[in-house]
């Protein structure tokens, strides 16, 4: 029979708005969410409802009559509950077609009643592998089979079988049997795909789960990467446009995402957020991870302008802006400890204006002083995301036309122990500590990257030019006289010596790089020949 042939029976049925009238109703639910009113309501309009286990029992403790599947079956639950509704009977009275002959036929010989409704949601696996601890044997146990096989069936079957798989569509459908005592193939349509959607995000998390368990510390990247790429991003929100406002745009969930991470984080104050404020949070939260508490970060189009570490978090903040206070202006800030009153005040000051702040917390005095003192104080989104941890390597994804790039976030703390001084002169332990803080600052500016770093602060920035050495000349243009004194770091080797002496001449006193170039030679030659102390850290940090 041709494809269009086989369809045409279900889509006249769609097409008619015929709508067979819901008799029947299988639950099986792990969440209980409004189980009880649901079961109840159902029950009251005349509807037979079958069960099984927990379902079953919470059903009965509510009073609502209940008929046992196993009954129904003439097979008990067995297994410890692994098997219960994988029969014939079942399924047959999910995937028989009402306009088919043999179907009903079928049916009537073998003693099994259609259901027109099947509620179904799934063992918690997701929640069970996100607790600490859990085992393998207790992550298996929770994948469910009977569940998302009734969840298909039913989908499949959607022109006579409407299945829910959450507390939020109860009302619907509801709604809809009370006014007909059917639901509208329209409806019908619509849950099926929520349904295939939800079955999808399960094995989804399940393969994510056992790619997992490939990977680990030392692992190929065959195995930290699985052959086949596996996501269920869900939608948080449409977003107002995007990166320019003839683009549309929504922001994406990854219902693994923890609880500090930025999609998941408090909004207390201020507009929507958009495509690039989201952009620059992320840049602002990943600057502020990496550098010593109490740190702030200072973003201007996904790159710092501004960054600095302190004895205090007011102390801070005054030093990041100071950092390019021109470019600061409409900037986005990230804190890796609690916005404090000092800090708040600092930005609240005439001539300053902030887009957004992403923070572990905020005191009551900085939030009342962010709210109602600068005039800006309605706007500014205010986002609250918890402890600010470093990184932890996960896999970062990248799309490109056609397809996606995935890699290991540079988010991981440099093993100074692979560090080498280069030169003849040695650096001061004041210069060592700096080049550590311009170190860590550096990776998050876009290649090529260039900054100078004074006292704990970042002085010039120069980022994303062709040239390295153009970089270094942005870098001490922005730092103007600051560069005196300071230290350079570079996020890649330097490929000729000039970029060196163009520092030196500017006032740098110490240089920190990657190492690894053909022209290495030269680069330590007029170190050593200028007096300037030069380390190697054996990693470079990229940021395309």
């Amino acid at each position: 029979m041709a494809a269009a042939d086989t369809e045409a029976p279900i889509q006249r049925l769609i097409d008619s708005g015929a709508s067979p009238k819901i008799e029947r109703a299988l639950l099986s639910v792990s969440d209980k969410t409004g189980l009880e009113a649901f079961g109840k309501r159902l029950a009251e309009l005349g509807v037979e409802l079958f069960s099984t286990g927990g379902t079953r029992r919470c059903l009965e403790q509510a009073g609502v009559a209940v008929r046992d599947v196993a009954d129904y079956t003439g097979y008990p639950e067995m297994m410890d509950g692994r098997v219960k509704t994988l029969h014939p009977r079942v399924h047959g009275g999910l995937l028989g077609r009402r306009d088919q002959a043999g179907d009903m036929a079928s049916a009537e010989e073998h003693g099994i009643v259609p259901f027109e409704l099947v509620v179904v949601n799934l063992y918690p696996f997701e929640e069970t592998i996100a607790r600490e601890g859990v085992t393998v044997a207790e992550a298996i146990e929770q994948i469910d089979i009977g569940g998302p096989s009734m969840v298909r069936s039913s989908a499949k079957n959607h022109a006579f079988v409407t299945v829910a798989g959450k507390a939020s569509q109860y009302d619907e459908i509801l709604q809809q049997i009370e006014s007909s005592g059917a639901t509208t193939p329209e409806l019908r349509r619509r849950l099926a795909g929520e349904a295939f959607a939800q079955t999808a995000a399960y094995d989804t998390a399940i393969a994510a789960y056992f790619a997992g368990l490939e990977g680990g510390e030392g692992a190929d990247a065959d195995a930290v990467f699985p052959p086949r790429l596996t996501s269920d991003m869900r939608r948080k929100a449409t977003l107002r446009y995007g990166e320019n406002p003839h683009q549309a745009a929504s922001l994406y969930v990854d219902p693994q995402a923890g609880p500090h991470a930025l999609v998941n984080a408090e909004i207390l104050n201020g507009k929507e957020l958009s495509y690039n404020n989201l952009l620059d949070l992320d840049a602002a939260l990943a600057c502020a991870r990496s550098l010593p508490a109490p740190g702030v970060a200072v973003l201007k189009h996904n790159n710092p302008c501004g960054a600095a570490t302190a004895t205090t978090v007011g102390e801070a903040t005054e030093r990041a802006w100071a950092g390019d206070p021109v470019s600061a202006f409409g900037s986005i800030l990230g804190f890796n400890a609690e916005v404090d009153a000092a800090a708040a005040e600092c930005l609240a000051e005439p001539g300053k204006f902030v887009e957004a702040i992403v923070a572990p917390g905020y005191s009551a005095e900085a939030l009342e002083i962010l709210t109602t003192k600068p005039k800006w104080k309605a706007n500014v989104r205010l986002l609250q995301v918890g402890a600010v941890e470093p990184g932890d390597g996960a896999p970062l994804v990248r799309t490109i036309d056609g397809g996606c790039l995935v890699q290991q976030a540079d988010d991981q703390p440099d093993p100074e122990a692979e560090w080498r001084v280069v030169t003849d002169t040695k650096p001061t332990d004041e210069q060592l500590a700096e080049l550590r803080f311009a170190w860590a600052a550096c990776r998050h500016v876009k290649s090529n990257a260039i900054v100078l770093s004074s006292n704990g602060a970042l002085v010039g920035v120069g980022a994303g030019q062709m040239s390295r050495v153009d970089s270094v000349e942005i870098a001490i243009r922005k730092a103007g006289d600051r560069s005196t004194g300071s230290v350079l770091a570079s996020d890649a080797f330097f490929p000729f010596d000039d970029g060196v002496r163009t520092a030196h001449a500017a006032g740098v006193t110490a240089i920190i790089q990657p190492g690894g170039s053909r022209g290495d030679e030269s680069v330590i030659a007029a170190c050593n020949e200028l007096g300037v102390p030069m380390v190697f850290t054996g990693r470079r940090h990229f940021r395309h």
